[in-house]
């Protein structure tokens, strides 16, 4: 079946969806964007004040209260679980980086504070 043999309705249709997807990643882009901004203070934070980058207990607790919120929202857990664990594992990488002092007068970075 090639796009002429589709209904117009369905392809308007269609149109609208992605619409809203390109919408809603467009705002989980801008989301992530802040919240990178926060974790990058935490990091230069944490490297003035000689604190470890990661701190599992903090982790944890974040990914427990996440699993408790997708499941609210009828999402696997197990893939909000995953999506966190990379965006700490990033957020970490980043907190290594300004405490080497690598990371000085950067302007972003991934966050998971």
């Amino acid at each position: 079946m090639n796009t002429r043999d589709i209904d117009e309705n369905v392809t308007a249709e269609l149109a609208r969806l992605r619409d809203s997807i390109d919408n809603i990643d467009a705002a989980v882009v801008h989301m992530l964007a802040e919240r990178f901004k926060c974790t990058q203070q935490v990091g230069h934070l944490k490297a003035r004040h000689q604190l470890p980058p990661a701190d599992p207990g903090r982790e944890a607790s974040q990914i427990a209260r996440l699993r408790q919120l997708a499941e609210n929202a009828k999402l696997d857990p197990a893939f909000a679980e995953k999506l966190l664990n990379f965006i700490i594992a990033e957020v970490i990488r980043h907190h290594e980086t300004i405490a080497a002092g690598e990371g000085e007068g950067e302007s972003t970075g991934a966050g998971a504070e």
